[in-house]
């Protein structure tokens, strides 16, 4: 039985098995005070209403190496990279001082709020950093957790979860990897686009598609050579999707997107739009990004000249050229990828949040 990999009614398995966990880690942590309903409370209310990527191209892989569409055990298992993805998410807002997420007060924020709405002694600042920190710690534990229980309940999977688990590793090592050579970027003057394409492979591409479609196709049985060819679709797609990520970072529109325009730029991130902008700038264009990136009032400076210099229409031609070496590797996978993934990897590029 095929079916597609985005699947509506796979994405509200995902949201009720979240769910259904939260409830029963809520449930037993009930017995130490009511200060730890405000932690599990903000986690389920996190990860709400996000686009599920991640488990939906660990579905991809094991719907494309013969896993059956109607396995809970497996529902679960994907839907455990949520908390993966939410970890990352509250620390790099976090890191990146950011006020909001998905159009809400960002996790920090949050627990600054509480702060100060319930009349509580100390620094409200200090306060929602601790409990950011805490949260994205125990969001990585969860999905440790959630993926292991899930797989090991099931005769069909457990015998898979050494695979799983080595997909598993690699995706947590290889963003925080990511993450970092994002921030160290941010202390250099400038990155070539081959070292800021370096940082998308490794804190995007990687993360969101390449290891979860490995996860789910390891737990299906398959081979290496579908492994192999799982990757040919992934790497090509998960940077295109991260460069769609970086546009709309810088001019997508923030009702939508739920993150103010700019922040990238604000926070003097080195992208591939900026990249480009270095190489396709005239010396008046690069004084702008020496002396306006990274500050409060230089983001309609810096926005305008991306734009003005071609960098944008450069990203946006990788783009293209990306996506369509992702489409030919789904065709080369043959029918049922076709019908499986092609949705799928349309809609994580072709987007407007």
């Amino acid at each position: 039985m095929t079916t597609r990999a985005d699947d509506p009614e796979f994405r509200t398995r995902v949201d009720h098995s979240l769910a259904r966990f939260v409830e029963a880690k809520a449930a037993a942590l009930t017995v130490l005070g009511p200060d730890l309903d405000h932690l599990t409370l903000a986690a389920l209310e996190f990860v709400r209403g996000g686009k599920r990527l991640r488990p939906q191209f660990c579905h991809a892989g094991w719907l494309v190496a013969g896993g059956s569409p109607l396995d809970e055990d497996f529902v679960t298992a994907a839907a455990s990279l949520e908390w993966l993805q939410g970890s990352a998410l509250v620390h790099d807002d976090l890191m990146d001082d950011s006020d909001t997420r998905r159009g809400r007060q960002s996790i920090h924020r949050q627990f600054e709020q509480l702060h100060r709405d319930e009349h509580r002694d100390g620094d409200a600042a200090g306060f929602g950093l601790s409990a950011a920190v805490l949260l994205g710690d125990l969001m990585l534990s969860w999905c440790d957790e959630m993926m292991t229980t899930a797989i090991l309940a099931s005769p069909s999977m457990a015998p898979r979860v050494g695979a799983a688990r080595h997909f598993l590793d690699l995706c947590k090592t290889e963003v925080v990897a990511g993450q970092f050579l994002d921030v160290a970027g941010q202390t250099r003057e400038r990155l070539s686009v081959a070292e800021a394409m370096a940082i998308v492979r490794f804190k995007s591409a990687k993360y969101t598609v390449e290891r979860p479609m490995h996860i789910g196709a390891a737990l299906a049985g398959a081979s290496p050579d579908l492994i192999e060819g799982l990757s040919a679709v992934a790497l090509p797609l998960g940077e295109a999707f991260q460069l769609r990520d970086d546009v709309l970072g810088v001019f997508g529109d923030p009702e939508v997107t739920g993150k103010p325009a700019g922040d990238d730029l604000r926070e003097g991130k080195r992208t591939v739009l900026v990249a480009r902008a270095y190489d396709l700038a005239d010396e008046t264009g690069r004084t702008v990004l020496r002396e306006r990136l990274g500050t409060a009032d230089g983001v309609e400076a810096v926005a305008d000249l991306i734009r003005t210099s071609g960098a944008l229409a450069a990203v946006e031609a990788d783009i293209t050229r990306l996506e369509q070496q992702a489409d030919a590797a789904i065709d080369a996978l043959g029918p049922q990828a076709q019908t499986v993934l092609g949705p799928l990897a349309r809609s994580a590029t072709r987007r407007a949040h």
